[in-house]
């Protein structure tokens, strides 16, 4: 065989051989991530956020690792002595409901309008509805998309009371009930504020409409 050739398959072989070796010296982020996880409950549904440049001594003796509060894992290894905290993502799941199909603004949400699916709760914003009977009946405040998770910032109460509306206030106070007559000042849904004039006293007052059509000023 030429020499030139035999020096370069030696040079190859050198290279590899180096790069093994280095390979070796590093532990695996697979088994830094499965010490992680194996730290939490056995039936948690997580991931291990892992920087695919880490670079850890080669551990000599198993892995040790026990959750560092909520969102987090210290993983350590005895010899060489080193330890990293992990950030974990735990994932939970919630009930929350889909619309089947687009519904105008101004529309009532009907049972017939939505499916309940469970979705990642980490993904979900704020007030997404979840009982059915939170959304059926109240009114769409804006166009609504098929396939959109429904929260409460999409829907209101149907009009109970509207404007210029004669109105009846109730007060309760340590077991006493006083009743009088108001006129609404605007237009508001069951549970939803309402600014009321008391027609005996001639006073604003705001108050809560109930389902009954009262509008309760003590809440």
């Amino acid at each position: 065989m030429p020499k030139r050739l035999t020096s370069s398959l030696i040079g190859i072989a050198m290279l590899v051989s180096t790069a093994v070796c280095a390979a070796a010296e590093f532990q695996p982020l697979a088994a830094i991530r499965h010490a992680a996880l194996g730290a939490l409950a056995p039936d948690a549904d997580a991931e291990a956020a892992l920087d695919p440049a880490l670079r850890m001594p080669s551990c000599t003796a198993p892995l040790l690792a026990r959750p560092n509060g909520a969102a987090s894992v210290e993983v350590s290894c005895p010899a060489p002595a080193w330890r990293i905290f992990v950030p974990i993502r735990l994932h939970s799941s919630q009930n929350v409901l889909v619309l089947k199909h687009n519904i105008g603004s101004g529309e009532a949400v009907g049972a017939a309008d939505f499916t309940v699916q469970s979705r990642d709760a980490a993904r979900l914003v704020a007030g997404v509805i979840a009982d059915p009977a939170l959304a059926v009946g109240r009114i769409a405040r804006r166009p609504l998309l098929a396939g959109s998770v429904l929260s409460s910032a999409d829907v209101a109460s149907a009009v109970r009371i509207r404007n210029g509306d004669n109105v009846e206030l109730v007060s309760r106070s340590g077991g006493i009930e006083v009743r009088v007559a108001g006129r609404a000042l605007g237009a508001a849904g069951e549970n939803e504020r309402l600014n009321v004039e008391n027609l005996s006293s001639r006073k604003i007052v705001q108050g809560v409409v109930d389902a009954s059509g009262v509008v309760l000023v003590n809440r």
